[in-house]
């Protein structure tokens, strides 16, 4: 009988990883900053990167491209509805329930060809290969996946050495370059999204604070010539003292600002309009064929929640329902299905505001569809096909026994990538990649204190390596 496998070459003694790995772990929490990364937010940590292996990362790598493209694309969609040469409901539901002030800044010249300087996808790892979920234009994690990455590069406790994908500083010269050499940089965090001031801090530090500045929402002091990295949503205006400043100056080209203040790179029915069939001439020109399939086969088919009443003969595609009520009798096995807010709410982000249809009672599952159909007017819900990530195995480092535990778990990847250069010439350049791998248990994934955190890294991965060490010793005695 084969000898149970060991986590690394089977060449080093089990003592000897065992010793590594709780080197490793320790000097991984011990390097963490004084004033933490995320506030009141805890971890389990890996003593090492999680390994995508060769082929997933170059895939992962050449994403950004596809998703530049895709952006820039949309863009060119709104405005041509907005225009009258595409048709006008897409501009009228990518408006709907923002204010008439956005909505004018978003259509303005002054913004006309701008897009999301950082783009940041959402990926499950499913038995069908990789799945976005959603695209993020205002991330968090930024300072947490560039410390990360920094950290796992510095700690070599007699474990065998990985390179992390983006390297020690991928990330941090990939934010620094999409300010375009600006001699000043102002990082606006608003109340909302204080959970994430110490990452961004951490960041600032790191590049310099003599160049690089942490400021609260009522910062004004801004020069001519600055740059102004807006890390606030666009429903949270109210709160952002300095946002009307911001706008104001940005527009008059006297600094500037990414993300730009344009609601539709903050919306999830982008997907939806992918998959609309009346539009599919206009993607695979814009985006060309090849792009254009990847994309569709990695997004999940989605709809919108609109209450508009169809034809008695007419039925949504893919449901053969022909009413959004309809979905509320659908039997538990039949509703792998999520429906989120769009965007444009406090709760569009951190899985709040995320319903699985699978994981709920009837009478729940019933309310949030309720729910869903009367908000169309102000705050539209989308509704995906649910893929659920495959299992994969994890480690992490128990402090409190001193062990090295394995863990299945389900993986959420969230590459980075920085857009930096202008017009034609930008490209979209991988800065590193986050992996939060939570319980197998779990449904839905995101940031918790059983999750693990980590950078990710072109090794094999660890299932991979098990299999190849389980089938060796029997190739050898045979």
């Amino acid at each position: 009988m084969p000898s149970k496998p060991s986590l690394i070459k089977p060449s080093v003694p089990p003592s000897a990883v065992a010793e590594g790995a709780a080197r490793q772990a320790l000097a991984i929490r011990d390097s963490m900053p004084s004033g933490g990364l995320f506030a009141g937010q805890q971890w389990r940590i890996s003593p090492s990167p999680f390994p995508l292996g060769e082929t997933l990362a170059k895939e992962i790598d050449s994403l950004g491209r596809v998703l530049l493209q895709f952006y820039r694309a949309v863009n060119l969609l709104y405005r041509k509805s907005a225009e009258g040469s595409q048709p006008a409901w897409i501009a009228q539901l990518l408006d709907r329930g923002k204010p008439a002030e956005l909505i004018e800044l978003q259509r303005s010249n002054a913004f006309k060809n701008e897009v999301p300087r950082v783009i940041r996808p959402d990926l499950l790892l499913t038995e069908h290969g990789l799945h976005v979920t959603e695209l993020d234009s205002v991330p968090g994690g930024i300072g947490l996946t560039a410390w990360l990455n920094q950290t796992y590069s510095k700690t070599d406790q007699g474990m065998p050495s990985v390179e992390v994908i983006g390297g020690p500083d991928g990330m941090l010269r990939g934010f620094e370059s999409i300010f375009d050499g600006a001699s000043q940089v102002h990082i606006v965090v608003s109340e909302e999204a204080s959970t994430y001031r110490p990452e961004m801090q951490w960041m600032a530090d790191q590049l310099g604070s003599s160049r690089f500045n942490l400021q609260t929402s009522s910062f004004q002091g801004f020069a001519d010539g600055d740059a102004v990295y807006r890390f606030f949503e666009l429903f949270d205006l109210a709160s952002v003292a300095s946002a009307k400043r911001i706008f104001e100056l940005a527009a008059a080209k006297k600094i500037h600002l990414t993300p730009p203040p344009k609601p539709l790179f903050e919306e999830k029915l982008l997907f939806a309009l992918l998959w609309n069939r009346n539009l599919q001439h206009f993607w695979r020109q814009e985006l060309g064929e090849a792009f254009f399939n990847r994309l569709r086969s990695y997004s999940p088919y989605t709809w919108v929640v609109d209450p508009s009443p169809l034809p008695p003969h007419a039925a949504f595609p893919g449901l053969n329902l022909t009413d959004w009520h309809q979905i509320k009798a659908l039997s538990q096995k039949e509703r792998d299905l999520i429906l989120k807010v769009s965007g444009f709410s406090e709760l569009a982000w951190g899985a709040r505001g995320v319903y699985l249809g699978s994981d709920l009672s009837q009478a729940d599952w019933s309310a949030a569809v309720d729910h869903a159909i009367a908000s169309f007017s102000d705050s539209p819900f989308v509704l995906q096909r649910y893929e659920k990530p495959r299992i994969i195995n994890a480690e992490w480092f128990d402090f409190q026994n001193k062990v090295r535990v394995e863990m299945k778990g389900r993986a959420r990847l969230c590459p980075y990538y920085f857009v930096s250069g202008q017009g034609d010439a930008a490209r979209a350049k991988l800065g590193g990649v986050l992996a939060t791998i939570c319980p197998a248990e779990k449904k839905i994934i995101h940031g918790m204190s059983e999750a693990i955190l980590a950078p990710c890294s072109r090794s094999e991965p660890l299932e991979s390596r098990k299999l190849r060490e389980e089938i060796r010793p029997a190739n050898q005695t045979s």
